[in-house]
């Protein structure tokens, strides 16, 4: 290839590879909902560091420490259950939560007022019995957004 072709062809080659990259990999948001609420198994747990290694392992203290989760012990097909349940308003006003008939199994971790990135520390509170609040979108509805427990 010649030097002229090359310099014409690789600008395009980088926009294009730039445009293309960012989607591939790109979590939905209903996978991103999934690793950040979703632990059938964690309230077996008990331990007091569950939300430190929870945060850390689901990738939520990765350049900055997210103040505040809740993780639903319970599978996401449970949990998408709930988008056809009793229909509420959301925090952010919007008209697509729905919230849980049954309690379900939760723990919140709170992020420790002393701890700062890259060294985030929570607070654990197991053993959680409350009903759930989850944004849904599409069809079918599926859980996008934990906006809140009851």
């Amino acid at each position: 290839m010649s030097l002229e072709k090359f310099l014409i062809l690789f600008p395009l080659f980088v926009l294009v590879l730039g445009w293309v990259q960012p989607s591939l990999g790109q979590e939905s948001k209903v996978e991103k909902f999934k690793r950040q609420h979703i632990d059938p198994e964690g309230f077996f747990n008990g331990s007091p560091t569950y939300c430190n290694e929870m945060m850390a392992s689901q990738k939520m203290t990765e350049g900055s420490c997210k103040p505040k989760n809740t993780f639903v012990h319970k599978s996401l097909e449970d949990v998408q259950a709930v988008c056809s349940q009793e229909k509420v308003t959301c925090k952010n006003k919007k008209n697509n939560c729905y919230k849980s008939k049954a309690t379900m199994q939760i723990t919140d971790c709170s992020l420790l007022g002393n701890s700062k990135y890259p060294n985030c520390k929570y607070k654990t509170t197991h053993n959680l019995q409350k009903q759930i609040i989850v944004a849904c979108e599409g069809n079918p509805s599926q859980p996008v957004h934990f906006d809140g427990s009851v």
